[in-house]
């Protein structure tokens, strides 16, 4: 009867200082304020350590396609879209450097490989979207001012550089000529004979 009293101490004890921990957290969150509240989030920028490995930055102007930060990723999150030069330049034009968020890890793999220095690591945290689509970001396709420097990477310029209208070549349809109907043109379907 003892250890039987003894147990039923010790389950009491150990519950009610796993809750007492618990409360406690709870009562400093409602003492403290809410994160945003206390940095004012977004609209001033959280302090963040100088070495934080953040959205990329990225400049399209210097980069020369060499395809060393896509080789050096280990996710293959990295898709770069490049032409030839035209004759008189030499090496690629990039046309679309594409980053996939849904499978990055920020590792900064892709930074230290780049032998011109046109990506590295930026200092934004968020780019809130509602879907999936939202998360490949197209640096090729955002304003230079946007894509490259230490400034936030806008969730609202990303959003409105998806916006822009491709040609997209659609096939026309073919009318379905159907058994026995004439079009202009065609030969009615043989007859069997009988």
């Amino acid at each position: 009867m003892r250890d039987w009293l003894r147990n039923v101490y010790l389950a009491a004890a150990t519950i009610s200082a796993g809750l007492y921990v618990t409360l406690w957290y709870f009562v400093q969150s409602f003492r403290r304020g809410t994160f945003t509240g206390h940095f004012a989030y977004p609209e001033r920028a959280v302090p963040i350590r100088p070495r934080y490995r953040g959205f990329h930055r990225f400049d399209l102007t210097t980069c020369i396609g060499c395809d060393k930060c896509a080789r050096a990723c280990p996710v293959d999150c990295i898709y770069i879209d490049k032409e030839k030069a035209p004759p008189p330049a030499k090496g690629f034009v990039v046309t679309g450097f594409k980053i996939d968020y849904t499978k990055c890890m920020f590792c900064a793999l892709c930074v230290d490989p780049c032998p011109v220095d046109c990506i590295f690591m930026g200092s934004n945290h968020d780019i809130s979207t509602y879907t999936r689509d939202g998360c490949v970001v197209d640096y090729a396709k955002l304003p230079l001012t946007v894509a490259w420097g230490q400034a936030t990477l806008n969730p609202t310029a990303v959003q409105e550089s998806k916006r822009i209208s491709l040609p997209v070549w659609t096939k026309t349809a073919e009318p379905l000529v159907g058994r026995g109907q004439k079009t202009e043109g065609s030969n009615p379907p043989p007859t069997k004979p009988t």
